[in-house]
């Protein structure tokens, strides 16, 4: 069977792991800007507060796993009222060893293993929008493992180290987000894969993408009317059938346009266009550029 969530998440290509501790003590509060970049981080002992912009504030304590997709600006703090210090995430990223907030001396009342990585994909700013801005996970030990698994390979030096890290993220990943894959999951992809009609609908436009689908297939698919189909969708995915439908074969054929030797007629019928010269002008239409200059930047 179809997995899209694997699909979004192969064609994002994560890549490039960076880990480090981080601890507070005392009265300590921090404020990170954006970021952009995914983000993780586990709670190892303690606890402490953590405020994603637009988000509810969360009490995280041992065992706890978050997971910020582009990693917006947040508020970090204890649980005494604190100004908290301003800090540039990027400057941050570059520091070596622990990071320590608070109190300098004495026991931590926190401990956090935190750690971002990298999207390859020119499409990550169309396929993140498919995913939660914040996942949550309390006491799921598969993820403090992959956790564990991510640190260790990450300082080392051993053969293999990248392809490893590369797989150990993208599980990651995967575990993390389908925890969310519900009916009540915010609204996107998951929420949608979540719903078991509307699931059957967008794992046949993944498993068959050049098929000349129309409302009332993927309809019939999801067992709905076209207009029960349609609200039921776009409520729940956040964007119409069809346009999801655009999206999704934009990002393969990008992804095609990438790989040298593949002519773009090929790409056109691996999609659902019946003709290179159609393709072409719904892609220059929804990426900006002709299909060829995008494969000769690439």
């Amino acid at each position: 069977m179809v997995d899209p969530l694997s699909e979004v998440i192969g064609l994002l290509r994560p890549h490039a792991v960076f880990t480090k501790g981080i601890s507070g003590a005392g009265r300590w509060g921090v404020r990170y800007s954006d970021f952009g970049h995914p983000s993780f981080a586990i709670v190892i002992e303690g606890s402490c507060r953590l405020a994603v912009d637009r988000q509810k504030e969360l009490v995280l304590n041992a065992g706890d796993f978050v997971l910020l997709p582009t990693t917006p600006g947040f508020t970090m703090s204890g649980f005494e009222q604190v100004t908290p210090e301003i800090i540039d995430p990027h400057a941050a990223a570059n520091a070596t060893g622990e990071v320590r907030h608070g109190r300098q001396d004495g026991p931590p009342s926190v401990r956090i293993i935190g750690g971002y990585f990298l999207f390859g994909g020119e499409d990550s700013g169309l396929l993140l929008s498919l995913l939660p801005e914040q996942v949550h996970c309390r006491g799921i030990e598969r993820l403090s493992t992959l956790v564990r698994l991510l640190i260790d390979e990450a300082s080392s030096d051993r053969p293999g180290r990248t392809l490893v890290l590369t797989r150990l993220v993208e599980i990651l990943l995967v575990d993390a987000l389908r925890l969310t894959q519900t009916p009540d999951a915010p609204v996107g992809l998951l929420r949608g894969l979540g719903d078991a009609r509307l699931a059957a609908s967008i794992r046949q436009m993944h498993a068959d993408p050049a098929r000349p689908w129309t409302m009332a297939d993927l309809a019939k698919e999801a067992a709905l009317s076209r207009s029960a189909f349609f609200d039921r969708f776009a409520r729940n995915v956040g964007v119409p059938p069809m346009e999801y439908l655009l999206s999704w074969r934009m990002a393969l054929a990008k992804d095609l346009l990438r790989r040298q030797g593949i002519e773009i007629a090929e790409v056109a019928e691996r999609v659902g266009y019946g003709s290179a010269s159609t393709f072409s002008t719904a892609f220059s239409r929804h990426v900006g550029q002709p299909p060829g200059r995008f494969a000769r930047a690439s």
